[in-house]
C-alpha cells in the first residue's frame, strides 16, 4: 500500500524527533538538573506496599523490554536457524509476554494506588508525575492488549513488518509502507511507546539511565572501631581551630 502523508510522518519522522528529544532532554537534565536527576523516593512516607509494588513493577518491565529487545531485533531468519518455529515462538512470547505484562500492570496499578490513598505520597506527587502515569499507565494498557489480541490472531506475525520496520529505522532507511500496513493496535501502541521516550528525560523515569553499575566496581567500605589508645589529647582550640565553617 502507499502511504499517506500522516503514514510518513508517524513511522518516517516521529521516531527521529522523539529519539532526538530523549537524548537532548537526557544531556539539557545532566547540565542542568543534575541533583534533580532522582526518583524522589517516598519510602519514608509509606514502605509496606511498596515493598511489594515496586519489584512487581520493575522486575516485570525489564522482562517486557528485553521481549521487545528480543521480537524487534532477532530476525525471524536467525530463531529458525536454531529450530525454533514460529508457532513455538508464537507461543513462548505470548505467555511470557502475557506473564511479564500482567505483572508490570499490577505493580503499576498498585503503585498509583498507594500514591493516591497515602495522605503524605499524595502530597508529595507533582503534575508531572501525574502526566508521566498517563503516559506510563497508556503504553502498558496498549502493550497488553495488543499481547491479547494477538493471542486471538493467529494469522498474523508481526516479525514480518513490525520488527523489520524498527530495524530499518536504524540504518536511517525507514520502510513507512511496512508499518503502515499492521494492525490498528501496533500502531497505536507503537505511537504510545515513541512519546513515553520523548517524555522520559523529562520525569522521574530517568533515573532509569542512572543505574548504579559503579557500585560493582568500587571497593569494600570497611569500618573499623576507633582505637581509644589512638585518640588524640591535643588541646581543643576554640574558634577557627575547630573546623568551624
Amino acid at each position: 500500500m502507499t502511504p499517506s502523508a500522516i503514514d510518513i510522518f508517524l513511522w518516517g519522522a516521529l521516531p527521529y524527533l522523539c529519539v532526538a528529544l530523549l537524548i537532548s532532554g537526557l544531556i539539557w537534565r545532566w547540565r542542568y538538573d543534575k541533583f534533580g536527576w532522582t526518583t524522589r523516593s517516598s519510602e519514608l512516607y509509606e514502605s509496606q506496599l511498596l515493598r511489594y509494588a515496586s519489584p512487581m513493577f520493575h522486575v516485570g518491565l525489564l522482562v517486557v523490554l528485553l521481549g521487545h529487545l528480543l521480537g524487534l531485533f532477532i530476525p525471524q531468519s536467525w530463531t529458525a536457524a536454531v529450530g525454533i518455529t514460529e508457532g513455538i515462538y508464537h507461543s513462548m512470547a505470548l505467555w511470557l509476554g502475557l506473564a511479564a505484562g500482567v505483572l508490570t500492570y499490577t505493580g503499576i496499578v498498585l503503585l498509583i494506588w498507594r500514591r493516591r490513598t497515602n495522605g503524605p505520597v499524595f502530597l508529595a506527587t507533582t503534575r508531572n508525575d501525574k502526566v508521566m502515569y498517563i503516559f506510563l499507565v497508556a503504553a502498558l494498557t496498549l502493550g497488553l492488549a495488543t499481547t491479547l489480541i494477538n493471542a486471538a490472531r493467529l494469522d498474523y506475525n508481526y516479525r514480518v513488518d513490525v520488527s523489520p520496520w524498527v530495524r530499518s529505522l536504524f540504518i536511517f532507511q525507514p520502510e513507512v509502507s511496512l508499518m503502515a500496513g499492521t494492525p490498528i493496535e501496533y500502531r497505536i501502541h507503537s505511537v504510545s511507546g515513541l512519546l513515553l521516550f520523548a517524555i522520559l528525560p523529562f520525569t522521574r523515569l530517568v533515573h532509569a539511565f542512572a543505574a548504579p553499575v559503579h557500585y560493582l566496581f568500587r571497593p569494600y567500605i570497611v569500618y573499623r572501631a576507633r582505637d581509644p589508645q589512638n585518640v588524640s589529647t591535643a588541646a581543643v582550640r576554640p574558634g577557627w581551630g575547630q573546623g568551624d565553617i
